[in-house]
């Protein structure tokens, strides 16, 4: 479903990211971990047509992303570090305004922002203004921002970062929900436990290229480690 193939970006004296490739499957959640300033955010950025790469290419379902943006686009729900939730609308104009993007009709519309802030627990604040709201909540609508055309591939960089653990695991459930139902997810934290809990493989990205991919206990077997975190350690000490 996102097939990433010798991708590199350059900034002026910089390679952010270094010939990496990866591929995620149907019904995976796929872990992208690294230090920061490592390449993860360009790489997501990259994988949604917000930046260019510098060579190599990327496909999304079948549609290749440079040439084709648009309709990559389209497949992809996303929450991005900076979740780029508009204060001045109340949280359902927040994903109403995306659900009509995407090119819901109303009925449809009306139907998952029902269904999506009963689960995600945001009605009581559904019509307030989402300056006034703390970071849970403007991540809650995010998420359902993410989720409400219900596309096929999800990309969530550090959907967690700061939360509270009942929203984080609220999350963290949700997502599990929708691989069950054959997601694609392809997922950034820094968060090594959440990792360990979502991720069916991982790929672990320094300076700009991977270090290694597997699931958790092929890494674990490679470098004879019993955590997450020290796997982590040791590969990206090693380089």
């Amino acid at each position: 479903m996102i097939e990433v193939e010798n991708l590199s970006k350059k900034f002026p004296g910089v390679l952010a990211v270094d010939g990496i490739s990866f591929r995620v499957n149907q019904g995976e959640v796929f872990g992208l971990l690294g230090p920061n300033g490592a390449g993860k955010t360009t790489t997501l950025r990259m994988v949604l047509s917000i930046l260019a790469p510098s060579s190599g290419r990327i496909r999304v379902d079948g549609i290749d992303v440079q040439t084709a943006p648009l309709q990559a686009r389209a497949r992809i729900g996303c929450v991005l570090e900076d979740n780029g939730v508009y204060d001045r609308m109340t949280a359902e104009e927040n994903v109403a305004f995306f659900g009509q993007l995407y090119g819901l009709d109303r009925q449809r519309l009306s139907s998952r922002i029902e269904e999506l802030f009963g689960v995600l627990e945001m009605k009581e604040f559904a019509r307030r203004r989402a300056g006034t709201f703390s970071k849970g909540m403007k991540q809650k609508v995010a998420v359902a921002r993410a989720l409400v055309a219900d596309p096929p591939v999800l990309i969530m960089d550090e959907p967690t970062a700061g939360l509270d653990v009942p929203t984080q695991r609220l999350i963290l459930d949700l997502l599990k929900g929708y691989r069950r139902q054959g997601k694609t997810i392809l997922y950034s934290t820094h968060i090594m436990s959440e990792a360990e809990d979502i991720c069916d493989r991982v790929a672990i990205i320094d300076r700009g290229r991977i270090r290694a991919i597997g699931t958790l206990p092929e890494l674990k077997e490679q470098t004879r480690r019993a955590h997450l975190e020290d796997v982590f350690l040791q590969l990206v000490r090693t380089e």
